[in-house]
């Protein structure tokens, strides 16, 4: 995996779970540190170079997060329509997910729906009652996001995946741990890493009720 600040020094990277400021209210991640596949940081590190241009950037919260981490947050709130279960793994397992929000210039960050792991319909990104603002905010990060191929969950304004998630195999060493250093494939992996923008994969426009894949309503 990679350090995201190797490839966009001006990321904020404020990982949650390398504090006791979460909803477990527990350190539970041994460095804070944002770890990504390959393909992802690369995607992420794009985003934050078009942003900057408009005088905006990232601040992450979450990136890699180990499987045991996974279970802890599973034996909190054991319930797979917001973490997902640790016997079959969550994106960022793989190092394939990034949680995050934006900022200004000055790394303020700009007004949203709610804050981060926020368990109500406020944090789905259908949910239209809300400040100006926020929705444009809201909208403007996922419209960045989308632009590198990212994947918005549709209960989390600030939860994206990578398009290439399943080729990464799920993860367990700790974030300090050197291993990681190396992306672990899953048995059928192949595919080639973009060195382009893909197509943009819309979803703002997801309304409540629209069937999704299982998989894509879990928060975690």
């Amino acid at each position: 995996m990679i350090n995201v600040k190797e490839l966009a020094p001006n990321i904020i990277v404020e990982m949650r779970y390398a504090t006791a400021d979460n909803f477990t209210k527990a350190v539970l991640y041994d460095a804070d540190v944002c770890l990504l596949n390959e393909s992802a940081a690369k995607r992420l590190a794009r985003v934050q170079l078009k942003l900057e241009k408009e005088g905006l950037g990232l601040k992450i919260w979450d990136c890699y997060r180990p499987l045991d981490v996974q279970q802890k947050l599973w034996d909190i709130v054991p319930d797979d329509r917001y973490v997902a279960d640790p016997k079959k793994g969550s994106r960022h397992n793989r190092g394939a997910s990034v949680d995050l929000t934006l900022v200004d210039k000055e790394g303020k960050e700009l007004e949203m729906p709610t804050g981060f792991d926020d368990f109500s319909e406020k944090a789905h990104r259908n949910f239209w009652k809300l400040s100006n603002p926020a929705i444009r905010n809201r909208t403007k990060l996922e419209r960045a996001m989308q632009s590198e191929g990212f994947i918005g969950l549709p209960t989390e304004w600030w939860h994206f995946d990578d398009p290439q998630w399943q080729s990464y195999a799920l993860r367990n060493e700790p974030l300090s741990s050197p291993d990681l250093m190396v992306d672990k494939m899953t048995p059928t992996a192949s595919f080639t890493l973009p060195e382009k923008s893909p197509q943009v994969i819309p979803c703002l426009n997801r309304t409540v009720g629209t069937p999704s894949p299982r998989e894509n309503l879990i928060r975690f």
